[in-house]
C-alpha cells in the first residue's frame, strides 16, 4: 500500500496494490498489520455502504466525542469527490479541508480520523461508498456543518442546478455555529 500524506496532519490517501491480470484485479483494501505498520491503528467495527446518484452531497458529518469515528472511505462503484474538515481546535489547520477523487477506477481510500466533519459528492451517473468505522452510530452525538457553508467554501464540483441534498442536512449549522470541539 502506497500512503500518501496530506496537507493535514492525521489525513491520508491510501492506493493499495493492485494486481491485474486477464481476469480482472485483486487487492487488499484493508490490512490491519500494514495499517499499523504506517502509524494507523483504529479497531473498526462496522462496515457502512451508501448508494447515491449524481449530484447528491452527504454530509458535513460527524459524531462527537465520546463516540467521534475514525472512517476509511472508498468508492465501489462510481466516482466521489471526497472531504473532510479539520476541527481539532489545537489543530494548525483547524478549519482547513481535504478533498480527493475516490473512484472504482483509482481504488483509492481516504482514512479520516476522529476530528474532522466529512461528506462527499457524487461526480458519476452513481456512486457505491463503503466506509469502515471504528465507533458505533450515537444519535446523541451527531453532529454536522452545511455543505454549502461560506467559511469553509467547499467546491463539491457540481453545478448548483444539479446538486441534491437532504433536508436533515439543509439545516446544519455553520462552521461559526459549531458548538462542539475536538482536541
Amino acid at each position: 500500500m502506497n500512503i500518501e500524506k496530506t496537507g493535514i496532519e492525521d489525513l491520508v490517501v491510501i492506493s493499495p496494490k493492485v494486481h491485474e491480470d486477464s481476469r480482472g484485479f485483486f487487492f487488499e483494501g484493508y490490512n490491519q498489520a500494514e495499517f499499523k505498520m504506517s502509524g494507523i491503528e483504529y479497531q473498526f467495527i462496522q462496515d457502512n455502504q451508501s448508494f447515491s446518484k449524481r449530484g447528491v452531497i452527504r454530509g458535513l458529518h460527524l459524531q462527537i466525542n465520546p463516540f467521534a469515528q475514525a472512517k476509511l472511505v472508498r468508492v465501489l462503484e462510481g466516482e466521489i469527490l471526497d472531504v473532510a474538515v479539520d476541527l481539532r481546535k489545537n489543530s494548525p489547520t483547524y478549519g482547513q479541508h481535504i478533498s480527493v477523487v475516490l473512484s472504482a477506477e483509482n481504488k483509492k481510500q481516504l482514512m479520516v480520523p476522529p476530528g474532522f466533519a466529512h461528506g462527499f459528492s457524487v461526480l458519476s451517473k452513481t456512486a457505491s461508498v463503503l466506509y469502515k468505522v471504528d465507533q458505533v452510530y450515537d444519535k446523541e452525538s451527531e453532529r454536522g456543518i452545511r455543505y454549502d457553508d461560506a467559511t469553509l467554501a467547499i467546491d463539491w464540483q457540481l453545478n448548483p442546478e444539479e446538486i441534491i441534498v437532504s433536508d436533515k442536512d439543509l439545516i446544519l449549522a455553520g462552521f461559526d455555529e459549531i458548538d462542539f470541539e475536538f482536541l
